[in-house]
Parts: C-alpha cells; sequence; structure tokens
C-alpha cells in the first residue's frame, strides 16, 4: 500500500498535464466543427496525424496524404495545426491572395536555438526588424549590382576547382580518367564562394572549413529532423531538454567559428584604419560599419546571425543542387552531350565559360530548371503561420495555422507536368505553355521568398557550365548513380557521387592556363 500510494503524485504530475492538453484540443476543435474546415484524415488522440508522417522522407510521406486526401488538407500535429498544401494553384493562393496573413513563421524550437532566437532573416516574425535585414540583404549583399560586382569571385572559385580536378592524377596517363568524389568538392566550392560574400579571406585553414562543413551537415540533420517538443510544448515544461540539449551544443560549435571571424575583422579594421574593400564590401565589414553608427541595432548577435544564415543556408542547398544536376546528366547521356553541343556553339574550345554567358546558354537553364523540379534543395518550403483567419481552395483556415507548402508534390503533379517523374530539360524550351499558379517554388514565393535565388542560379550555371564544357563525365565502371535520398532539410543523397573525370582534349590548352 504504501510503494502504491507513494506512486500516485508521481503518476498524476504525468496524467494531469496529458488530460489539460488532451481537453485544450478536444475544446479547440469542437469549437471548430461550425467552420468550413479542409479535409483532415482520421486522427489519433493526443499525438494527432504524426503516426502519417513517422516514416521518413517526410515529403513523400505528406505526398501520399495530398493523393488520398486532396491539394489542401489539415493536420493536426500534436497540438500543432496544419495547413498541408500541394498543389500550384493553392499555393499561389497562399503566397499571393495571403501572402501577408502566412507572412509569419511558427515558433519552432530549431530556430530558437540556432536561428538566435528567430532573428535571423528567415525566421524573425513579419515586422520592422525583418524588413530592417532585408534591406541589408536587398541593397548590400544580393543586389543585381552586387552580384554583378562579386563575379570575378564566383569566376575565381569555380575555375579553382576546375584547376585541381585537371591536376588530379589520372589512372594511367596525365590526362587520362580519373576518379573523383564530388559531394566535398562541390561543397567546398559553394562554401568558398559564400565565404568570400560574407568575409575576406583572413587566415581561414583547411581545419576551419572541414569543422565548418559537419556543422553545416549536422545542422540540416536536426533541422530537418522532427523535434517532439514543437508539438507537445507541455514536455518542455515537464523537464524534456534533450532535443535542446544537443542544438545548444552544435550551436556553440559555430558560433565560436564566427565569432572568431568578426573579430579578425575587426582586429583588421582597427590595424588599417580603412573601411575594408570599397569597391565591393563583404557582409561583416558592411555590418561593422552600420555598428559604428547604429550599435544598438546591428549588434553582435545581428552581425552573426546574418553570417550564419549566409553560409549555413546556401551552402549545403547548392552544393547539393549541383550534385543532383551532375547525377541526372550521368544517367541521361544524350542531355550532357546536347549541353555540350550548346556550349561549344556557344562560347567555343578556346576559352572557357564566364557568368556572362549564362543567360545565353538557354539547354543549360533547362537543366537547372528541371532539377530543381524534380529535387528542390527544400522539399517541404520553410514552413509559414497564419497570423489572421483566412480561406484557401473554399476552406476556412484559423489564425495560428503552420502553413506546409510541399514543393516536391507541386512540382510532380500530373496535373501540371507531363511525365512528371521524367528528367526532360526541354520541357522548360516552351516559354508559352506554363500553367497557372505557381508550378515551380524551389525558392519559396512572396515576401518571404529567399533572397539567394539569383546567387544561386549565377553559381550553379556557371559551375555546371565550366564542368560539363572541360571535362568528360562518366559512371564508375560496372556501377549504377544511386538516387536514394538521405536525411535532412536539404533532401542530400544518401551516398555522395563518385564519377570518372577526364579533361577534354579540346580544352586542355585553356585548362593548363588556370
Amino acid at each position: 500500500m504504501a510503494d502504491a500510494s507513494s506512486s500516485l503524485p508521481l503518476l498524476s504530475s504525468l496524467l494531469i498535464p496529458l488530460f489539460v492538453l488532451f481537453a485544450s484540443l478536444a475544446w479547440r476543435w469542437t469549437k471548430s466543427v461550425r467552420k468550413n474546415l479542409p479535409p483532415s484524415p482520421p486522427s489519433f488522440p493526443i499525438i494527432g496525424h504524426l503516426h502519417l508522417i513517422a516514416k521518413l522522407p517526410p515529403h513523400r510521406a505528406l505526398a501520399a496524404i495530398a493523393t488520398a486526401r486532396g491539394p489542401v488538407v489539415l493536420l493536426r500535429l500534436g497540438s500543432r495545426p496544419v495547413l498541408l498544401v500541394s498543389s500550384a494553384p493553392a499555393a499561389e493562393e497562399c503566397f499571393t491572395a495571403h501572402d501577408v496573413a502566412f507572412a509569419n513563421r511558427p515558433n519552432l524550437l530549431a530556430p530558437q536555438i540556432l536561428g538566435f532566437v528567430c532573428t535571423t532573416m528567415g525566421w524573425t516574425p513579419h515586422g520592422p526588424h525583418w524588413r530592417d535585414l532585408r534591406r541589408i540583404y536587398a541593397v548590400h549583399l544580393l543586389s543585381s549590382a552586387a552580384l554583378r560586382s562579386s563575379s570575378d569571385s564566383r569566376t575565381r572559385v569555380v575555375r579553382s576547382l576546375a584547376k585541381s580536378l585537371f591536376l588530379e592524377p589520372g589512372d594511367s596517363e596525365p590526362n587520362g580518367p580519373r576518379r573523383v568524389e564530388m559531394k566535398s568538392r562541390l561543397f567546398n566550392l559553394v562554401y568558398d564562394v559564400m565565404m568570400g560574400l560574407v568575409a575576406t579571406a583572413l587566415e581561414e585553414s583547411a581545419e576551419d572549413r572541414h569543422r565548418f562543413r559537419e556543422i553545416v551537415e549536422e545542422t540540416s540533420a536536426v533541422s530537418g529532423a522532427a523535434n517532439v517538443a514543437d508539438f507537445f510544448p507541455v514536455l518542455q515544461r515537464l523537464g524534456w531538454r534533450g532535443p535542446e540539449r544537443k542544438l545548444a551544443r552544435l550551436v556553440q560549435k559555430r558560433d565560436a567559428l564566427i565569432g572568431q571571424l568578426i573579430e579578425r575583422h575587426r582586429a583588421r579594421r582597427r590595424r588599417s584604419g580603412s573601411n575594408g574593400d570599397k569597391e565591393r564590401p563583404t557582409m561583416i565589414e558592411v555590418m561593422l560599419s552600420l555598428q559604428e553608427s547604429d550599435p544598438e541595432t546591428y549588434t553582435d548577435v545581428t552581425i552573426k546571425a546574418l553570417s550564419a544564415e549566409l553560409l549555413g543556408a546556401a551552402t549545403d542547398t547548392t552544393a547539393s543542387t549541383m550534385e543532383w544536376a551532375m547525377c541526372l546528366l550521368l544517367i541521361h547521356p544524350e542531355v550532357l552531350h546536347a549541353a555540350r553541343a550548346e556550349l561549344d556553339a556557344k562560347i567555343g574550345q578556346g576559352r572557357m565559360a564566364e557568368e556572362k554567358d549564362i543567360p545565353n546558354l538557354p539547354y543549360l537553364n533547362c537543366i537547372i530548371n528541371e532539377t530543381l523540379r524534380l529535387y528542390p534543395a527544400v522539399p517541404l518550403l520553410v514552413p509559414h503561420e497564419s497570423s489572421q483567419h483566412c480561406t484557401v481552395g473554399g476552406y476556412d483556415v484559423p489564425r495560428g495555422t503552420m502553413l506546409l507548402a510541399n514543393a516536391w508534390a507541386i512540382h510532380r503533379d500530373p496535373n501540371t507536368w507531363d511525365e512528371p517523374e521524367e528528367f526532360k530539360p526541354e520541357r522548360f524550351q516552351c516559354e508559352g505553355g506554363k500553367e497557372a499558379g505557381l508550378r515551380m517554388l524551389p525558392f519559396g514565393s512572396g515576401r518571404r521568398k529567399c533572397p539567394g535565388e539569383g546567387l544561386a542560379m549565377r553559381l550553379i550555371g556557371l559551375a555546371l557550365a565550366t564542368l560539363i564544357h572541360c571535362f568528360e563525365w562518366e559512371k564508375l565502371p560496372g556501377e549504377e548513380v544511386d538516387m536514394t535520398e538521405g536525411p535532412g532539410l536539404t533532401m542530400p543523397k544518401a551516398k555522395p557521387l563518385e564519377v570518372v573525370c577526364t579533361p577534354r582534349h579540346t580544352m586542355l590548352h585553356a585548362l593548363s592556363q588556370l
């Protein structure tokens, strides 16, 4: 009897919060019965529909729900109502007619910790701070003028990759075939480009780059995983701190690296007494200059947040897109040959591609668009949250509902695309045949659209043009390209791409001049 009575307080402390949570949910859903809510699959008490997305990857699980229930579905993930949108017309309605209503972000654990308490541009609430950050991106970092002025830097990095591949020892002769692993090379390429945008090269070691790559990959993995506390806030009040501690350790490592970078720039400014590179100031230089005139707004935390966002958000996504593109080209050699023929015709074989050539390579751009269609860098767009009641597809959407737009499903919707599972770059050559709605949204849409689209498209175009133009690419002998998707926010390949690479004889002179 004594043992049973002593366990009652513990049992009550566990059951009472669950009962309160269940009663709150029941009241909330009963209250909304009179509304014309979107269709919803059968759910379980407490967990709601979480069991339906327990199997990875979540974008495929959610696409299966949309196939069964329709393009606009209301889910309940624990205590959180979620609007799932899986068609171009529904996405267009959310990001145009109701763009303001869905301009906020939900309060989730990962961005709270990784995003400096949701103060980065990607996660900060819609309001004055977000507008300030957007102005920095639009004016100083990612405007057309800023991108044009930094094109030489990207060209140097891309040609450095070409040089390293050219100097790689061949299997049997100096200019013969060589086996190379592409994932790390593409990651380093994008990292070097983004680091040039964020900071002046200041004694950065290979060890720093390797450490940051590990941080980016771990961040992608934990950001793409569901945190139970996001759907059951009561668990945090009961002391559930496992995911929080893991994220905190990751942030500590990341902030130490970025903090060192900022201090190096600050010390450099003190020594030189200059304002940095006046022709093309880096992001840290811009922010340190703004900090001098308004230290309360442009704090070190703000500078760290912008640096982390640019380096983390752009590096893994862009590198993954290029790796998927190379995989698709290896599987479809006829597309690879057509792209190379276009490069030879438009650029010739006496020089290497430059960024200004990319707009004049329509078939190459079709390949990039088709890669983004089949393998969007963020298959489930960064979630939004409704700040007011609205209607989507004729259904009522209550305030405080999280919006998940499944770009992966929208890009493969048979109602929008012919043969949606096939890799057909030429489908983008018919400019007049575009269907209504947002049929392509790899960078999101509306006011919270990714501001780095222009930079990403320039870099991907230049890198792919250089690799296709300068080298022959083949699959490993006796092996097929593994297209299995790995876990993570950016849908990386499960197995890094390894290929056989051979310098083209017609480009040997150009490569030897690097």
